[in-house]
Order: C-alpha cells, then sequence, then structure tokens
C-alpha cells in the first residue's frame, strides 16, 4: 500500500522524449490542496481518470469531499469491486460497446474484471487497498431536483446563518448576494446586475431584514414579502416609488409559478444542504458526497451550484482556521461556471473561495477541458496544475497565462514545450510548492470506470454502497425507506419489484384529474371519498414504427404500432393483435415514480427478464412484418393511388377528378375531329346557298326577258316580222337552264345538311359511348398489399411500463381506477 502515510500516490514518473513508463512513484502532499488545484486536458487525456484518483486518494486519507457532477463521470466513484468478480463488473459495462466488439456482457465483464485486476497489479495496489477504499469514507450519490439519488431540500439555503449578523455583514450580505442572483436566474434573469436590477436589490433587502432578526425564510414567505415587503422604503425613495406594487405582483408571480410547478417538489425534500451532515455521519466518519446534475437544465445546474457553493462558504465561515486539508471539493467540469467574460451567479462565489478557502483547510480542484473558457483570475489563484494533453493552442497559451500569474518567472518556453509532448494518461505537475516540475504517468484507478452513469442507474448505484439505506435513518423531509416491503395500508409494496439492470423501466404520468376519478368511484363508495393514494400496476408496452415502400407509386407511409401486455397468457407466446392500442407520445413516459407511490407486482408478468424480453421484441417485429400490411388502394386505369391518410370520399374524389381529365381529353379530341369535318360542310353549304340565291336572282330575271320577249315576238309576227319568233325561243332555252340550275343548287344544299345531321348524329353517339366507358373506370378499384421489410421496422420502446392508479381506500372498502388517460 504505497503511500499511505500522508501523500496521495498519483502514479509513475514518465519520460517525455522516449515516451517511458519509468519505476519511481509521485506523490502529492494533499496539504498543498489548500491552495487549490487545477486539472486539465482535452477529452481522452485522463483527465478525469486523474480526478477520481485523487478522490481515491482523499478517501484513503479520510478527508471528506463534495464532488460537483454535471455529466455522471464521478459517479464512478461509488463502483469498487475488491474482489474483482466478472460478476460484480457486469452490470455496470457496456453493453452497445460489447455488442460492436462482438461478445456477450459476460464476456465484457470478465474482461473488464481482468483488464482492472492487471491495471492495479500494475500500479502496486491489490485487494488490500480496495478493501480499505471500500471502508474509508461513506459514499452517496444526491440528485437535486430529482429523487432518482437522494434528493435535497434547498430550503436550509434561506435559513437564517448559523453566524450573527454584527460582524460578518460583508460575509452575510455576499452569500445574500449569489443567493438571490441564483434565485432570479432560475426563473429566467439572466445577467443581472446586483447594483442595477430592482429585483435583485428587492429580494436581497427581504433576506437582510429576516437574516438580520435571525429569521428563516422560505419561498412561500419570500413572495409574500414581495407583495408586501417588511419595510416602507428602499434608500431615499419610497417602495411604490422605487419598484410599484403592480410591478412586484408580476415578480411575485413569477416565483409563484416555479413553486406551485410541480417538479419543484422535489427541490424541497431530502437532505438539507447542510454541508456538515454532507461531510461528516452522526458518528464522525468522512463522506464523499457526488452531486450529479446531468438531468437538470443549464439555469437549474447554475442554481444549484450557487446555493452548493454558498453553503460551503457559509459551513467554512464557523469552522476554525487550518494549514491542513480538511475538505475537498472537487467540480469535473467548470466550463461555464467561471467564465472569462460574463458574470454568471457562480462566478463571484468560486473566485472568492478561491482566494479565502485555503485559511481554513478546503480544496477547491477545478477540472475544464479548454482553459480558455476559465477566467483568468481563477487559473492565477491555484497553486497547484495538472496539465493534460490540450485541444488547440489557444488552451494552451490561456494557460499559460494563468500559471504565469499564480507564479511569476516560469519558463514559459519550457513549459509550452511539454505540454505540446504530453500524451494520453500523461500530465505535467507543476506546484508551487515545489521547485520544479514533475511529468507523470497516472495510476491505475481503483474504482471501475465504464463512463457516465445514466439517471435511471443512480438508484442502483447508491444501493451498491447502501447510501440509501443510511439516508432511510436521517430524519431528512421526504426521503422514503426503501427497506418496507408492505405499505401502511396493506396495498402493494412501497418500492417497485426488482428487475434486471439491463431491462428498460418506465412510468406513465398520472394525467387524470382526481376529481373525475372521485366522480367514478362516487357510486361504490358510501359517505365522504377519502383522498386517494397512488398505486401502479405494471404493463409490457411495445411500440414500433413500419415504414411501407411501394416505389412503383412513388408511396412512402410510416404507420406506428403499439401493444400493451397487462397478462402473459402462457410462455412466450403473445397473439399481439389482442393487445394494440392507440400510439404513445414517449416523450410522456418519465424515468421515476410518484412520491409515496405503491407497487403491485409482477405476477402477471412474472416472465419478465431481459432475454425473454429481447425475444418478446423480436416476436414483435416478427408479427408486424409477417401479418401487418398496408392496404394500398388504387385505380390502374385512371392512375390514381390513395395516399396515406386519404379517406374513402378523398380517393373517390381524386378518381373522379381524374376520369374527368381523361373524358375531357378524349371528348376534346372527337369534337375536334368532327368540329372539322362540320366546318368543312358547313362551310360547302354556305356557297351552295350562296349560289342558289345567285340562281334564283338569274332565274327571275330570266322570266322577266322571257315575258317581254314573248309580247315583243307577238307584236313583230302581227307586223309580219319573223326573225323575233326565233329570239323569242332563245329566252326560252335561258330561262329552262336558269331553273335546272336552281333546281340542281337545292337538291345539293338538301344533301349537304343531310351529311351535316349525318355527322351531329354520329358524334352525339361517340360521345355517350366515352362517357360511359369512363364513368365504368370509376369502379375498378383494387386494394393491394404492401409489407414492410424487417429492415424497415423500427423498435422505439419494448419496456416494463408503471402505470398509476387512484386507490380510493376507506376501511375494509377499496376501489382502485386509473389515474390515467391512455395517449392523451
Amino acid at each position: 500500500m504505497p503511500g499511505r502515510n500522508k501523500d496521495f500516490y498519483l502514479g509513475k514518473t514518465y519520460d517525455l522524449e522516449t515516451k517511458a513508463l519509468q519505476e519511481q512513484q509521485v506523490f502529492y502532499d494533499p496539504d498543498d490542496l489548500t491552495t487549490h488545484a487545477v486539472i486539465t486536458g482535452m477529452t481522452g487525456s485522463g483527465k478525469t481518470g486523474l480526478g477520481v484518483i485523487m478522490l481515491e486518494e482523499a478517501a484513503l486519507q479520510g478527508i471528506p469531499a463534495i464532488v460537483i457532477d454535471p455529466k455522471g463521470d464521478l459517479t464512478n466513484l461509488l463502483l469498487h469491486f475488491p474482489d474483482l468478480l466478472p460478476e460484480d463488473f457486469q452490470p455496470w459495462v457496456d453493453q452497445d460497446a460489447a455488442r460492436r466488439e462482438g461478445i456477450s456482457v459476460e464476456e465484457a465483464a470478465e474482461k473488464a474484471a481482468t483488464l482492472w485486476k492487471n491495471g492495479l497489479a500494475s500500479s502496486g495496489l491489490g485487494k488490500p487497498d480496495l478493501e480499505a477504499l471500500r471502508d474509508a469514507v461513506e459514499y452517496a450519490v444526491y440528485t437535486p431536483g430529482s429523487d432518482a439519488g437522494l434528493p435535497v431540500s434547498i430550503l436550509a439555503s434561506f435559513s437564517a446563518p448559523d453566524i450573527p449578523w454584527e460582524g460578518n455583514r460583508e460575509i452575510l450580505r455576499e452569500r445574500i448576494s449569489s443567493t438571490v442572483t441564483a434565485l432570479l436566474g432560475l426563473i429566467g434573469m439572466r445577467n443581472i446586475d446586483p447594483v442595477q436590477s430592482k429585483e435583485h436589490i428587492l429580494l436581497s433587502n427581504i433576506f437582510e431584514e429576516a437574516w438580520k432578526a435571525g429569521k428563516d425564510l422560505d419561498l412561500a414567505t419570500l413572495i409574500t414579502h414581495v407583495q408586501s415587503p417588511p419595510f416602507d422604503k428602499l434608500g431615499v425613495f419610497s417602495l411604490d416609488q422605487f419598484y410599484p406594487q403592480k410591478d412586484r405582483f408580476s415578480l411575485a408571480m413569477q416565483l409563484n409559478n416555479f413553486l406551485a410547478a410541480p417538479s419543484f417538489h422535489t427541490w424541497l425534500e431530502g437532505q438539507p444542504l447542510d454541508i456538515g451532515q454532507i461531510l461528516w455521519s452522526p458518528s464522525g466518519k468522512p463522506r464523499h458526497s457526488v452531486f450529479y446534475l446531468a438531468h437538470l437544465d443549464d439555469q437549474e445546474r447554475m442554481f444549484f451550484v450557487t446555493l452548493l457553493y454558498t453553503a460551503i462558504e457559509s459551513w467554512m465561515r464557523t469552522q476554525k482556521g487550518s494549514s491542513s486539508l480538511r475538505v475537498m471539493v472537487y467540480f469535473d467540469e467548470i466550463h461555464g461556471y467561471l467564465p472569462p467574460v460574463s458574470n454568471p451567479p457562480s462566478k463571484t462565489i468560486i473566485l472568492r473561495l478561491l482566494k479565502q478557502a485555503r485559511a481554513f483547510g478546503v480544496g477547491l480542484v477545478l477540472a475544464t477541458q479548454n482553459p480558455v473558457d476559465v477566467d483568468y483570475k481563477g487559473l492565477s489563484n491555484a497553486g497547484t496544475w495538472m496539465i493534460g494533453r490540450l485541444q488547440t493552442d489557444q488552451d494552451k497559451a490561456r494557460l499559460l497565462d494563468g500559471l504565469e500569474g499564480a507564479a511569476p518567472g516560469v519558463d514559459r518556453r519550457s513549459f509550452d514545450r511539454m505540454i505540446s509532448l504530453l500524451g494520453k494518461r500523461v500530465f505535467l505537475l507543476h506546484n508551487v510548492h515545489d521547485s520544479r516540475p514533475n511529468i507523470f504517468h497516472t495510476r491505475w484507478a481503483m474504482n471501475y470506470l465504464p463512463g457516465p452513469l445514466t439517471r435511471t442507474q443512480i438508484p442502483a448505484v447508491n444501493a451498491l454502497v447502501k447510501a440509501t439505506e443510511r439516508a432511510a435513518e436521517r430524519p431528512a423531509a421526504g426521503v422514503l425507506s426503501s427497506t418496507s416491503e408492505e405499505s401502511p395500508a396493506g396495498l402493494g409494496r412501497d418500492v417497485a419489484p426488482v428487475l434486471p439492470g439491463s431491462v428498460p423501466t418506465f412510468y406513465y404520468p398520472d394525467n387524470r384529474g382526481i376529481s373525475d376519478a372521485q366522480q367514478e368511484v362516487g357510486s361504490q363508495i358510501k359517505g365522504d371519498i377519502p383522498r386517494p393514494q397512488y398505486f401502479y400496476r405494471p404493463e409490457l408496452v411495445g411500440q414500433a414504427r413500419a415504414v411501407y415502400l411501394a416505389r412503383k407509386y412513388n408511396i412512402s407511409e410510416e404507420v406506428t404500432f403499439t401493444v400493451r401486455i397487462d397478462k402473459m397468457q402462457r410462455r412466450g407466446l403473445v397473439r399481439w393483435e389482442n393487445y394494440t392500442v392507440q400510439p404513445l407520445d414517449l416523450r410522456m413516459l418519465e424515468d421515476r415514480p410518484l412520491p409515496d407511490a405503491t407497487f403491485d407486482t409482477l405476477e402477471n408478468l412474472s416472465i419478465v427478464d431481459a432475454r425473454l424480453l429481447k425475444d418478446l421484441e423480436n416476436d414483435f417485429i416478427d408479427w408486424i412484418y409477417r401479418t401487418q400490411t398496408l392496404k394500398l388502394r388504387l385505380n390502374e386505369a385512371l392512375g390514381v393511388v390513395a395516399e396515406p391518410g386519404d379517406s374513402e370520399e378523398t380517393f373517390r374524389r381524386k378518381c373522379e377528378n381524374a376520369m374527368q381529365e381523361k373524358l375531357q381529353a378524349e371528348v376534346d379530341a372527337l369534337t375536334k375531329k368532327h368540329a372539322s369535318q362540320l366546318k368543312t360542310l358547313e362551310d360547302k353549304l354556305s356557297r351552295e346557298e350562296s349560289r342558289l340565291d345567285n340562281y334564283k336572282s338569274q332565274l327571275g330575271h330570266r322570266r322577266l326577258e322571257e315575258a317581254g320577249k314573248l309580247a315583243e315576238t307577238v307584236l313583230g309576227l302581227a307586223r309580219g316580222r319573223s326573225r323575233s319568233v326565233s329570239s323569242s325561243l332563245t329566252k326560252r332555252r335561258m330561262t329552262s337552264q336558269a331553273k335546272a340550275n336552281v333546281e340542281k343548287s337545292e337538291l345539293e344544299i338538301k344533301n349537304i345538311t343531310r351529311d351535316i345531321e349525318r355527322i351531329k348524329s354520329e358524334q352525339k353517339d361517340e360521345l355517350a359511348k366515352v362517357e360511359q366507358k369512363w364513368a365504368e373506370t370509376l369502379e375498378k378499384v383494387v386494394v393491394e398489399p404492401v409489407s414492410a421489410y424487417k429492415k424497415d421496422i423500427y423498435v422505439d420502446r419494448f419496456a416494463l411500463l408503471w402505470l398509476p392508479y387512484y386507490a380510493f381506500i376507506k376501511g375494509e372498502e377499496r376501489v382502485i381506477v386509473p389515474a390515467f388517460r391512455w395517449g392523451s
């Protein structure tokens, strides 16, 4: 057990030129941490591993620690397995990584166990070290704003401090300023200037008025004081001049909306933000408390980090001074909390602690991937630098600026060169308490490091170190005992039945109002209806999307299939068609149950284990592939295919429109053909009618001439002129010819008119046939089934789902009704 007297064992020296690991061990005096430390390195440099090692060493020295874990990496601090058995590693191995490697989870666990055993041996560590680490401190993962881990109550942050107002005004006003800035940030007010912001000034004065009198505040009281402050003036102005009542009401509403939100209730339950309790057990055993923040949004993280550092500072002020490391505060990724330009609520308090905490034996460790994102003043306050491989020259330049600020006179060129040569798990250690820097390769971490854990894994990791049981022993609001089996009312269990870690589990929201449920049970319970309890029942829920492709018709349709199974008919056999339900918006599902709920057994779903669940999922996919087809309605004659979502009426209308278009096109063609023929005949008719008119005119004229010539002939004969008889006969012949022309023309006109009528009749008959033909195509609709390829079936969820019910219990009467509406 090297270096267990006092110093932290970090690793072994490393030659940058030859890139060779040497045998000389590297130690670090923990008391040097009172001047704080910065760990920096890009992704993959081993920065997180080094942080874990430092926290392991602190634990072995009995030094308590507060760990701020924005991403979930530091939850690995609870994964120490002294026996190095594969089955210990198995629940935590990355199943996706194992699948990519083509090995089973069991093989991956055995591989991890062997890797850790060999790695620890290479660093001179073994089972005694792991057992010492396990027993040295108590571990727990806290999840502020969630009950996935141990919840945290922030109410203590508004309580009057233990130190008196008089003599500590400056310190307490700084705490008030940080608390108010964090609170305003939580309701969406950013970049608050404490001197210019009316909201900040008002809330700060309310806090000061209460704390001066030694009175605690809570949010409800704070909201009341916003509307009716306990003072009449702010500065030289009256309260209403400085901050009109209407505007104060608006601020009160913003705070009240936040307080009224159901999600805020978890901020008021659990372990009070009492740093003394967080650092030591009632028996005095040190604690390493990990504050997991991955589930929070940016505003909520900023709010909690500010309150936590403020609480650390307040606790620190009640302690005696110390030159030895008393407490370690580790922040795994400081990016965004100590930026170089803006001033978020966390920045002021962190800078203040960097300057003042060393006098109280509190060592801050700040880890970051990008030094360029950290304020120069923060970097220059650190006495220890552990520098890994960096991503950009800009990061290196910022780091060197910080080094020069912390230790003027450093050889910038020499450091620049060394930093450029660093590799994975190789760090440059610069300590202002030592004369020269060290290059070292980190030792093997004693904790298993599978990477960030998810919120759903937090209960299991806390159970691993019995943190939940210890929390249940403390009188902390909102923390339920996990050892209770039957609820006080005897309805179900207080905790959900244990499932394999690989079985996904979700909770349906309670989206049905209590009043609606009370009306339903009104006729079943005599007298007053009691307030219901929440009771969960389990079901298997599967939801998959099948994409149907009919490329011939340019159709792509996605269909969602959802099934709910509350009871298995027979092991491994499911008639999926009997369990289909309305699709579900998966975003509704939650990853934790309602508080104070009880749970039914898994008796009806006794088959639930990871392997069988996967078999069922595959069978669900196969059922969709084999039996579920897309019914494609089409009319090939018209070239119409029903689009996804088309109703019968819509499809019929599309067919009618297509039929009308095709009918009109053929009608137009026929009309055009007949129109040409008719025009020819009508033009011929017009010419013949003109000719007839001319012939009739000529006939009339000839008849007049003939009559005149006859009279002249008769007179001539009477006078004895024989030549006049011949001329009269000529006129007669001309009249006869004219009459013949008229008769011929009239006959031609009759023939042309008959042809016109014939063509019109033919046109009418052909149009009727065309209309009949296209009308008949409307009925030529067929349904063509289209199947989805297996590769186009995507399972979105196949999991155990707990559905909430209202349990109305009155004496021996019990009525259970759903507390949910499916799909809404």
